[in-house]
């Protein structure tokens, strides 16, 4: 598929269907793209689609099939977006950081396709909110599901999900008090199970 270059084909990328929950048109929005007036559509839409497929098929769709609705809040990003984004700072890290990242339509200097999506598991918010527990939600992801990186922010527990070909497997966050790694590979925690970290969030939603 060629970088769309009129409404129609837009539409017809936005069409595409990623997984049984998931379409691209999910994953298009970007505010900075909407405020400043850039378009924000990839130049390769079949590696988008690809990184996409992946990310939503092996990630997200378990995800919600475990907890229900997710909500996409940030996801892919034209490397025209990300890098005003970046030179202006609108929390946007820099185009080759974001390679295979945010930017689903370009490799990483390695060679490795990936994509990251910023999102909200709702069945997280309540207890976060209660709690400021965030960590619950990641070590069920680390137990459970291939993941690259987490990154966990203050806003309703938000996270960015990047899943790829690389699997680093670090989780860090950015919620005060605990701001730095919660794991990566070499760290003592970064191996065996972690289910008592999470058991007490899931009995509660089972007591819904």
């Amino acid at each position: 598929m060629r970088k769309p270059q009129s409404m129609r084909a837009l539409e017809e990328l936005g069409r595409v269907r990623l997984s049984t929950s998931f379409f691209m048109r999910d994953f298009l929005h970007s505010e900075i793209a909407s405020f400043y007036g850039m378009q924000n559509i990839p130049d390769d839409p079949d590696l988008a689609i690809a990184a996409g497929t992946k990310l939503c098929e092996e990630a997200l769709e378990p995800l919600q099939a475990r907890f229900g609705r997710i909500s996409i809040r940030s996801a892919y990003r034209s490397p025209e977006v990300n890098r005003f984004g970046n030179q202006n700072n609108l929390n946007c890290g820099n185009n080759e950081s974001n390679f295979g990242g945010h930017i689903w339509d370009r490799l990483t200097s390695r060679g490795e396709m990936g994509a990251c999506a910023t999102i909200i598991v709702h069945a997280l918010v309540p207890w976060y909110e209660r709690t400021g527990q965030w960590e619950a939600a990641a070590w069920w992801i680390h137990d459970h599901l291939p993941y690259d990186e987490l990154e966990f922010f203050p806003k309703y527990a938000a996270f960015n999900y990047c899943h790829g070909d690389r699997q680093r497997r670090r989780i860090r966050s950015y919620i005060p008090p605990r701001r730095g790694w919660l794991t990566k590979p070499g760290m003592a925690n970064a191996t065996g199970g972690h289910s008592a970290e999470y058991a007490e969030w899931l009995e509660s939603l089972e007591s819904k």
